[in-house]
């Protein structure tokens, strides 16, 4: 598993952009204001104790330095992430086994979402380097009109090998509760996700976007079509979807939720600019299941109450760009 990951050349002329969804990446104390930790404590029914914890960073940690490695020879230069308690929880992760040589840094902001995750950022400073950040809100209401909190909508801009790029990390509103039924939430979500990107190119008519996240949506899904049509954006991971591929499972179907959008410029051949190179889905081997009836699925950290020691249940994606 490990070796088709060595001794590979470090490209220098490619970077790599990844997602993950993390899983329930939580810390084990207790947050008074955060009710989502709940089932996240050592004296939960998941039992959810400091050595699993450290066993999930680790894992993690191994699965991020790896993301692209094969194209590149080298860790990717920045990956969005969803799923994340807190700060503290960022902070361990970039401390961890597999990345604490690296010069990872981070941003992230709480969230209202009521699960008590949000999304977040990580980078190398090395490649990358953060002019500003900001949060949106995506505002819905439940059924009786009072506010629907979700996950916030993350904006990055900075310098990629010294080109200005604005990076949008997303979480949009899960399926829980039925595909037609909660789509609404995930029009909001790509609503506001257009109107940040028409802000950016009115700043900047030449602006370089790239949209990454979990949408809870596939690349054919109305919403998706509405956000990448909207705002001349490109989805290289249409073609990724297939009957038997995908970055998550669910009932032995697999979905693409998890995708990497981006503005058209990218692939714009001027000298000394970042280009696209390709996308993929980086569902390795030890990201899997190996035996059993669920043989080839994300192999998880827990599948209900049951502890099963794994990474997540969503396969990471990435891209490759070219200067």
């Amino acid at each position: 598993m490990i070796e088709d990951f060595e001794n590979i050349p470090v490209r220098n002329d490619l970077q790599t952009i990844g997602f993950y969804n993390l899983e329930n990446l939580f810390d084990t104390q207790d947050d008074p204001k955060n009710m989502g930790d709940n089932d996240f404590l050592p004296i939960s029914t998941k039992k959810w104790t400091p050595k699993r914890y450290q066993n999930k960073l680790r894992k993690l940690s191994f699965a991020i330095s790896n993301i692209g490695r094969k194209e590149t020879g080298k860790h990717p230069a920045i990956v969005g992430l969803a799923e994340v308690e807190n700060a503290k929880v960022v902070e361990d992760l970039i401390a961890s086994k597999h990345l604490e040589d690296l010069n990872y840094s981070y941003v992230h902001y709480n969230s209202p979402d009521e699960r008590g995750i949000d999304t977040a950022l990580i980078y190398d400073a090395d490649a990358f380097e953060v002019l500003h950040s900001e949060t949106f809100s995506v505002h819905l209401v439940d059924e009786d009109g009072e506010p629907d909190y979700t996950r916030d909508i993350l904006l990055v801009s900075g310098l990629l090998d010294q080109e200005k790029i604005h990076v949008l990390v997303n979480h949009w509103s899960s399926r829980r509760e039925g595909a037609e039924e909660t789509e609404f939430k995930r029009f909001a979500a790509a609503d506001k996700v257009i109107e940040i990107t028409e802000r950016l190119k009115n700043e900047d008519a030449n602006a370089k976007i790239v949209v990454i996240g979990d949408f809870n949506d596939d690349p054919s899904s109305n919403s998706i079509r509405r956000l990448v049509n909207s705002c001349d954006l490109f989805n290289p991971m249409e073609v990724l979807h297939t009957y038997n591929r995908g970055t998550t499972n669910h009932n032995f179907k697999w979905n693409l939720f998890d995708q990497i959008i981006f503005s058209t410029n990218f692939f714009e051949a001027t000298p000394d600019t970042l280009s696209f190179d390709k996308a993929e889905i980086f569902d390795t081997d030890f990201l899997k299941l190996f035996k059993g009836k669920y043989k080839g699925k994300p192999f998880r950290t827990y599948v209900g109450p049951k502890y099963k020691g794994g990474y997540s249940d969503h396969f990471p994606v990435y891209a490759i760009f070219r200067k």
